[in-house]
């Protein structure tokens, strides 16, 4: 029996360099007394080239240097300023103002950042580090820290004909911070709820006399607990990274990471269980309890974590442009949990991916063309082993259970983005190799599948900022460690068509986007609670509905971000009680407002004040959309003050004291998911102390 996701979690579960290259190399050797930077660093090319809280373009859509309003798909952006402003703890709370995405399906539980994109679970195979996947294993997901960030991209709908296996619903690239041109300094220090002490630091600038080498190191140590006893909130982090441009059409960066953090084995909460006549337990679950279903004295769930790898791109001409990216990454857990009994789960992965690109720049008549062909190779392998039994509070059970997979996916890819007058077309295809060998519990499974992904899209850019697409796209999706009926899961593959506009306001730092999309996607696997337990199956789905996100940076000192979605998330294919049921804990609407105001003038100069509210529908607690489990609509009030102190004092420059709270209100709901009921994390508060020099 597999302990992974099922007893541990009673669930189922940049800104860019280029800012730092944006001038020639002698004008690089200009000398400046201070340089003060705040916030994003606008107007400069890259993986995300961002305006206070506008994302102009981002590499993460097509891999080049493409404008947002002139990408046919939808794509929301966090930027470094809203970053800044909202500080995220984890990455859902970093996407939780974002359409389109589900954030809190779990309650309050912080080991995995388990979130869907338009009904599309995303949780293993939608989240991307610096343009690669991020390889998880069953156990081991990768834990973000926001603070290493300098911005998000979210892409809906599939990428997979550049990208390969991804979820259909879309992906997140995370953008890692990378060296600065000018030298950048900063520490803080943290304080707030539950015990929390932190402190940080972020350091970049050149270190060579010749300006060519630059250098970024990011940090942070934390000691906090959470709202939970049992459950721990530690952390260390440490990232490097150093960039080599010894001219102007050569770039080398390195970047690295190291975190070891300490969360709880299991988050979750004892539910109530209908029974029989007998006494014996039903599958109708009516609830949480304020129960802890864990054990404070063996709950520790220990994560170290690294990856290093680079970043190369040389501009052979005008028309040539060649880049590679390569990291591996391993991970080591140590999961502690109990649950009528003391349970481990200790899982490593290793993983390498890699990824070569040509990027061709030509015109054929009146028709300009961005042609991009490449070779994407990832390579995962795992081991687990997991043990449960009655034995003293405290000790480790018998380590009785094994499996270890080997996954290669090999993949080619070209695209083709077409320019003609106000017209553009992009084209994309892509082949996948996959070679498989998994070993569970004695028995061996062999797997090879190869599958072709694609994408057309269509989209007319008027003069004035207008612009309307259509878009088509497919999906495939490997799943590693899964095992159901006695074989390997059947890989995941979807389509999607959609039809969108993006409007960027004449004049005005402000942009509007709207969307309607119909996502069909099989052997999509999912966890479930049945009489208990936990299980995974897969179930066809089709999801349909539309959204709406507005986002300005006025010149007055008003930052807003603004969404609405409906999505109608249905099972097609699962068992027949359930086919035509809504898709558990999707809601039909959610939305969400942020609304950010600095002062401008006067005596309350550089004073900013924001406050948000998120809105979530109600949904259906089960795939049998029972009634006595549904979830009911509530909101979430976040709120945040900030000030600049040398506007008291000119000899307080670069220090700013913020104060952050999320759940306001302390809305503590319980959420149901999969027939399997929690609460909603709790009001938190965080106040910080930051000098920039």
């Amino acid at each position: 029996m597999k302990f992974s996701l099922a007893l541990l979690a009673s669930s189922a579960l940049m800104l860019t360099s280029s800012d730092v290259f944006a001038q020639p190399l002698e004008e690089r050797a200009v000398q400046l007394e201070e340089v003060t930077v705040e916030g994003s660093r606008s107007g400069q090319e890259g993986d995300l080239t961002a305006n206070g809280y506008v994302a102009t373009s981002t590499r993460s859509a097509t891999k080049t240097d493409t404008l947002i309003l002139e990408t046919p798909q939808s794509i929301s952006t966090v930027t470094h300023e809203q970053l800044e402003d909202r500080k995220p703890q984890t990455l859902l709370d970093a996407v939780s103002y974002t359409p389109g995405v589900r954030t809190g399906g779990y309650g309050f539980d912080p080991r995995y950042d388990a979130f869907s994109i338009r009904g599309i679970d995303v949780t293993y195979t939608g989240v991307f580090r610096d343009g690669l996947r991020q390889v998880n294993s069953p156990n081991g997901l990768f834990r973000l820290e926001p603070y290493g960030l300098e911005g998000i991209t979210i892409l809906r709908g599939p990428a997979a004909s550049i990208y390969g296996a991804s979820s259909t619903g879309g992906i997140v690239d995370l953008i890692s911070k990378r060296p600065t041109f000018f030298p950048f300094r900063e520490i803080e220090i943290q304080t707030g709820s539950y015990g929390r002490l932190q402190g940080n630091f972020d350091l970049s600038g050149p270190i060579s006399a010749d300006n060519t080498v630059f250098y970024r190191l990011t940090g942070l140590l934390r000691e906090a607990g959470t709202e939970i006893d049992a459950v721990k909130d530690d952390r260390i982090f440490i990232a490097p990274a150093v960039t080599w441009r010894p001219n102007d059409a050569t770039t080398l960066t390195v970047l690295g990471e190291f975190m070891d953090s300490t969360t709880g084995g299991t988050a979750a909460y004892l539910n109530d269980y209908a029974t029989d006549a007998a006494g014996n337990p039903t599958s109708l679950s009516i609830g949480a309890t304020r129960t802890f279903a864990g054990d404070r004295r063996y709950n520790d769930f220990r994560q170290q974590q690294g990856r290093i790898g680079y970043e190369f791109e040389h501009r052979i001409n005008d028309m040539f442009t060649l880049r590679q990216r390569t990291r591996f990454s391993s991970l080591g857990t140590n999961q502690e949990y109990y649950f009528g009994g003391s349970g481990l789960t200790r899982e490593n992965n290793w993983g390498i991916v890699s990824d070569t690109h040509l990027e061709t720049r030509l015109k054929a008549g009146a028709v300009d063309h961005t042609i991009l062909s490449g070779l994407d190779v990832s390579r995962l392998s795992y081991v687990s082993k997991q043990g449960f039994g009655v034995v003293p509070v405290g000790a480790d059970p018998l380590l009785n259970y094994r499996e270890e997979q080997t996954q290669t996916l090999t993949g080619i890819y070209i695209q083709d983005q077409l320019k003609w007058r106000n017209w553009r077309l992009t084209l994309g295809g892509r082949h996948d190799w996959l070679s498989s060998e998994f070993d569970t519990a004695g028995l061996q499974f062999d797997q090879d599948d190869s599958k072709f992904t694609g994408r057309a899209a269509l989209g007319y850019v008027t003069d004035f900022g207008l612009a309307p697409y259509v878009s088509w796209g497919t999906s495939f999706t490997p799943n590693p460690g899964t095992v159901l009926g006695g074989t390997v899961a059947e890989p995941t593959t979807g389509e999607q068509i959609e039809l969108g506009v993006k409007y960027d306001l004449p004049g005005i730092n402000a942009s509007l986007r709207a969307a309607v999309f119909d996502i069909r996607q099989e052997n999509a696997v999912v966890y479930q609670v049945i009489d208990a337990t936990n299980q995974q199956v897969q179930l066809d789905l089709r999801s349909q509905g539309f959204e709406l996100e507005g986002v300005a940076s006025l010149t007055d000192g008003l930052n807003v971000q603004a969404s609405y979605s409906y999505i109608d998330a249905r099972i097609e294919k699962l068992t027949p009680e359930t086919v035509g049921n809504r898709l558990t804990s999707v809601p039909y609407h959610t939305a969400a407002l942020w609304l950010d105001y600095t002062v401008q003038g006067g005596s309350a100069r550089g004073l900013g004040i924001a406050g948000g509210v998120r809105y979530v529908g109600s949904s259906a607690g089960d795939n049998l959309n029972r009634p006595i489990i549904e979830n009911a609509p509530r909101a979430y009030l976040d709120a945040a003050i900030r000030y600049d102190l040398e506007n008291l004092d000119p000899s307080l420059k670069g220090l700013r004291f913020q104060v952050n709270a999320t759940n306001l209100l302390d809305e503590d709901g319980q959420v149901c998911t999969s027939n399997y009921c929690y609460w909603d994390e709790g009001r938190k508060v965080i106040a910080s102390l930051r000098y920039r020099w």
